[in-house]
């Protein structure tokens, strides 16, 4: 098979650059600051107990401080909305919950799309729920 001169210098060129190339893009160490998680609830609850719990884990993990940041308001909407707004870098995280799914169907305007602007990173816990009815319930 014979290869067209261009297509070889094109190649060539390539298979020299990739030296300086690779040099360039090293991975950047994750995190190189602190880390945001936000918790939608006031503190002192379930969800600050558990994040701080997992926070604390992580930073002695990781070598990184993680800030908790509560920020209570609309059912989990404020502190959702505010991981939406962030950049997206990794260095805000959302503690979310059942509620989330709730809020996508309660609130017909929401500021966000839960499903597109939110990235599932970890499973923390599982809760079971339990549906308790008087028997005469058709449930």
């Amino acid at each position: 098979m014979k290869l067209p001169r261009r297509q070889f210098l094109h190649l060539a060129a390539g298979a020299a650059a990739l030296p300086a190339v690779s040099r360039i893009a090293w991975a950047q160490a994750y995190p190189s600051r602190p880390v945001r998680l936000i918790v939608p609830f006031a503190p002192a609850g379930a969800s600050d107990i558990t994040a701080r719990l997992i926070g604390q884990w992580l930073s002695e993990q990781l070598g990184q401080q993680f800030v908790i940041d509560n920020r209570p308001g609309g059912g989990g909407n404020i502190g959702t909305e505010a991981v939406v707004r962030a950049p997206a870098d990794g260095y805000t995280l959302l503690l979310v919950g059942g509620f989330n799914a709730v809020n996508a169907t309660f609130y017909d305007k929401l500021n966000y799309n839960f499903i597109r602007d939110i990235a599932p990173v970890a499973g923390i816990l599982r809760v079971p729920y339990v549906m308790a009815v008087n028997p005469t319930v058709p449930a």
